[in-house]
């Protein structure tokens, strides 16, 4: 078919169209909502994944994070006594020995976590106290804000000095300068030396009690001997219902180890469970790899998509369905108009295509359409949600070829079916 006559033949698809423009319009409503399901849900499910990722990175895919856990047996006898004394938990000697025996260490950032209260004048607030090193910046990802973080200094000397998250600050001090005062925790009196902004404050959890519906940057970060020399190692808390108290003795709540290479991590990640096998008697410690929860997330987040694109992609399918009943329907009643082109010298080929093109400028036109809504509906949900969308060049070119393809799928039967009716039986069809 030569270039003028296809020009022809589109000119005269989409003046039929126009000739019904509501049944067309309502036609095209089924590819229009299918497009922009498909680029709305997988714009959804690839910002719900984006963040999960980003919080994974966040912790270090050369990290492994080991962690103590109060062992099952000691979880069941709390209960009953008073006064009790459970000893559980990582110890400073794991830290010694990862360092010196797995190879591919780069570092070893020991962390103490606490729950106490923090107070300046009248205002008070629960919140995480973290003796660390100074390394911690560098080894778990913190922003300095202002000032400094604690410094090599400040660990041999045990200085009664600490660093705050940005948003404890502010509670604390509303209308101070924090750099300029001291803090109050546990009878002890801390002089602020900086501000800092957790990356990953809400996977930083690894203490003892939970501090569910408290504000997640709230830690308090002093320097690891001053924590040994002025909290101890012996934990002490009351129970609920006034059964008693509960002592707790653990030396180091969690121990992340930062290895030189992604390599490095998978060997090291079984090497370090057996180390702490041979020293530990109890089942009082888990291991975390961020780099094996990153992989999990992103096959996750692949069976997500497919999960998602293959929901959406049924109402494609529907609209597909109804641009075939449509154009069915209108064969029916063109049967004499075939009939008549066919008698004046029109080829089955010349009418398979003028109903072909009718039905792609269908399904084309709806999904253009589908992609502007498609693309604009998760700028809306992230609007109105704060729910982070982020819309795919991949996702908008599956959804409108996905499209383009249902139309010349669907509409080859109407079409064949109209070049197949015999002339003279067409033009004696009322």
């Amino acid at each position: 078919m030569k270039a003028s006559q296809f020009i022809s033949t589109v000119k005269l698809g989409i003046k039929s169209l126009l000739l019904h423009k509501l049944r067309s319009g309502l036609t095209m409503l089924g590819i229009i909502f299918g497009v922009c399901s498909v680029i709305a849900m997988l714009a959804i499910g690839e910002g719900a994944s984006y963040e999960a990722q980003e919080a994974i990175k966040n912790l270090g895919s050369n990290n492994i994070i080991i962690r103590s856990v109060k062992p099952p047996e000691d979880t069941n006898d709390t209960g009953g006594g008073r006064g009790m004394e459970l000893d559980y938990g990582l110890t400073y000697d794991d830290g010694a020995r990862i360092y010196s025996t797995i190879p591919g260490v780069r570092r070893v950032l020991p962390m103490r976590i606490i729950r106490e209260n923090v107070r300046f004048n009248e205002n008070t607030f629960p919140c995480q106290i973290i003796g660390t090193t100074p390394v911690y910046p560098e080894i778990v990802g913190v922003d300095i804000i202002r000032g400094r973080f604690i410094c090599d200094t400040d660990e041999l000397h045990q200085q009664n000095v600490c660093a705050l998250t940005t948003g404890l600050a502010n509670r604390l001090f509303p209308y101070q300068d924090p750099l300029t005062q001291a803090i109050k925790v546990a009878g002890v009196y801390y002089r602020v030396v900086g501000l800092v902004r957790e990356k990953n404050t809400k996977e930083q959890r690894a203490q003892s009690g939970e501090m569910e519906g408290e504000p997640l940057d709230n830690n308090v970060y002093i320097p690891m001997s001053t924590s040994r020399s002025r909290m101890g190692e012996l934990i002490i808390k009351r129970l609920t219902g006034g059964m008693g108290i509960e002592a707790e003795r653990v030396e180091l709540h969690q121990i992340t180890v930062q290895m030189n290479d992604t390599d490095a991590v998978e060997v090291a990640d079984p090497q370090i469970k057996t180390l702490l096998g041979r020293f530990h008697e109890k089942n009082d410690y888990e291991t975390i790899v961020p780099l094996q929860l990153l992989r999990q997330a992103e096959e996750t987040k692949r069976i997500f998509n497919i999960v998602l694109g293959s929901i959406a992609a049924i109402s494609l399918l529907v609209g597909g369905i109804g641009i075939m009943n449509i154009m069915l329907a209108t064969v029916t009643e063109r049967t004499r108009e075939i009939g008549v082109r066919r008698a004046l010298g029109a080829k089955k080929r010349d009418i398979t295509t003028q109903f072909l093109v009718e039905t792609v400028v269908l399904s084309i036109g709806g999904g253009l359409v589908g992609v502007i809504v498609g693309v604009a509906t998760p700028f809306i949900v992230s609007h109105l949600t704060e729910m982070k969308t982020i819309v795919t060049l991949w996702s908008v070119l599956i959804a409108f070829g996905i499209s383009g393809a249902i139309g010349i799928a669907f509409g080859i039967y109407p079409a064949s079916a109209a070049a197949e009716l015999d002339p003279i039986e067409a033009l004696r069809h009322e």
